[in-house]
């Protein structure tokens, strides 16, 4: 009799089946029992062993329960005063979402527009070079997020229920597979339409997402956020306020000090992208299998960490297999990127974030603030790519040997490459950026053979991985120490790095003002 609540672990090779029957077959071989002794199974989680040049699949196996709706709680009709909401990322539609679980409504107020219409800026952007302020790929529907991967993996497992933000999204039309993946991804053709379903929800239960409306200013009265002041001139008014954007929220920043709210500075990180073939990748990866790609694997990712003696290392952040780099400027005179992926990953090539911890005694050396460095290394950038969002770029090899580039490979950003030295432009921060990434670069190659290669690029500038700024908040009630009823909540705001652990904030945000 297999146990109801624990896990069994079975192996498949790439040629092995991996259908049910199969898999019920290998566990009783493996238990010692008939197939038709087990009980009905389900697929609890599965994965990719590529360790030591054998590819094969880890399948976590579990008796099947009884049917469970997706989603958790269900929506209930909300009424009464509401909480006003900055920011429709992942923190401020699931901490809409969550406050609708409670009956509260909500009014989540976003800058940009909706996912249809913010194609077209988006198209603005990769095409003709031009950036609108309010709708780009930081800002609109969704956040970031929505055309920035949909990656669902997290180390914030412990500030809550993960599978509960992972099921609201398959409840919303995510692939199925979600559920199971040990690293689910969405992906960017798929996530629109998932974060749409979802402000659909809201509204049908009677909360609300506008666009189009960027906060100028909070409204205190007595000491308490009462509301917000919209660029238009129009009052938001509600019981409680939500600071909920994003990273790139420079002005909401701005509007929390006018108000009488203390920032912190805190660490993030910059860089660089780096790209490659993705069939070099997939071969470092899989080895023979991955040379050509075996029809059963997916596009081979990586992760990769240096930590020298002085603690200053570099890694890799946000990579992107089958993917492509993205301008993710949201101002005019700076150059950022980013990277995305559809659902298929089909991009003929690789590419990640490969960034430096920036600590808070660099801060203090150089006598600037994060942001302050941030535009920086951005309008550098922009500098050295000549305009219209060409990115400066560099192959790996030139960068490691300190000199630049007079041709750079194919890529995949479309706005162009412009060959150069992107250390120069590293270093325009007045931190050894670029000493750090080339002696990064070095080990890399050894614990990935041919990662350090002519065929790889360096694309600058990587500069958003994270806020460089929080605003303070208790640590019970999550309400700013500043100002009665307002809640910092998710990137903007310092507490989360991704869309699960930003969804995760603002569902204790909202628990936090319902008092669950």
């Amino acid at each position: 009799m297999l146990d109801p609540d624990q896990d069994y672990t079975v192996e498949l090779g790439l040629d092995e089946p991996d259908d049910p029957e199969t898999l019920k077959r290998k566990l009783a071989a493996q238990l010692g029992t008939s197939v038709a002794s087990l009980p009905p199974l389900e697929l609890r989680k599965r994965s990719i062993d590529a360790r030591r040049g054998r590819v094969k699949f880890h399948l976590i196996l579990g008796v099947k329960g009884p049917e469970v709706p997706l989603g958790g709680a269900p929506l209930r009709e909300v009424s009464g005063e509401p909480v006003v909401i900055i920011g429709g990322g992942p923190a401020g539609l699931f901490c809409a979402y969550e406050l609708a679980r409670a009956g509260v409504p909500a009014v989540v107020l976003d800058r940009g527009k909706d996912v249809q219409a913010r194609r077209r800026d988006l198209k603005g952007l990769t095409q003709h070079g031009r950036v609108d302020p309010d709708s780009n790929y930081c800002f609109g529907e969704g956040g970031a997020g929505t055309y920035s991967d949909g990656k669902l993996y997290t180390r914030s497992h412990k500030r809550g229920d993960v599978r509960d933000v992972i099921e609201v999204l398959a409840l919303h039309g995510a692939p199925a597979d979600i559920l199971v993946d040990a690293r689910p991804h969405i992906g960017s053709n798929k996530l629109p339409k998932v974060i749409t379903a979802l402000r659909e929800a809201l509204e049908r239960v009677g909360s609300s997402v506008r666009f189009g409306a960027r906060v100028a200013d909070l409204i205190v009265r007595e000491g308490k956020a009462i509301g917000v002041r919209l660029a238009s001139g129009e009052e938001v008014l509600g019981r409680a306020v939500v600071a909920a954007t994003g990273h790139s929220a420079r002005d909401v920043h701005a509007l929390l000090e006018r108000a009488g709210v203390r920032l912190e500075e805190k660490p993030f990180a910059m860089g660089v992208r780096i790209e490659h073939p993705q069939p070099l990748i997939d071969g470092i990866q899989y080895g023979k299998a991955g040379r050509p790609r075996h029809p059963k694997l997916p596009a081979a990712s990586y992760k990769l960490a240096y930590t020298p003696a002085d603690k200053r290392g570099a890694f890799s952040f946000c990579m992107c297999p089958g993917g492509w780099i993205v301008p993710a400027s949201t101002e005019q005179d700076g150059l950022v990127v980013n990277g995305m992926s559809l659902s298929r990953r089909d991009s003929p090539y690789a590419n990640s974030g490969l960034v430096v911890a920036i600590e808070l005694a660099d801060l203090a050396r150089l006598g600037i603030g994060g942001v302050a460095l941030q535009r920086k290394l951005e309008q550098a950038a922009a500098r050295a790519g000549g305009g219209e969002l060409r990115a400066p770029a560099t192959r790996a090899t030139d960068f490691v040997a300190g000199r630049g580039s007079t041709t750079v490979p194919g890529t995949s950003y479309e706005p162009g490459l412009a060959a150069g030295d992107i250390g120069e432009v590293l270093d325009a921060t007045g931190i050894p950026l670029a000493a750090r990434l080339r002696e990064a670069l070095k080990v890399f190659d050894q614990q990935m053979r041919g990662y350090l290669t002519s065929e790889a690029v360096l694309v600058g500038v990587e500069s958003r991985t994270s806020s460089p700024v929080r605003v303070p908040r208790n640590n019970t009630t999550l309400m700013s120490p500043d100002l009665v009823a307002l809640y910092p909540c998710g990137e903007g705001a310092g507490y989360a790095g991704g869309i699960v652990s930003a969804a995760l904030d603002g569902i204790r945000v909202a628990r936090a003002i319902t008092g669950a």
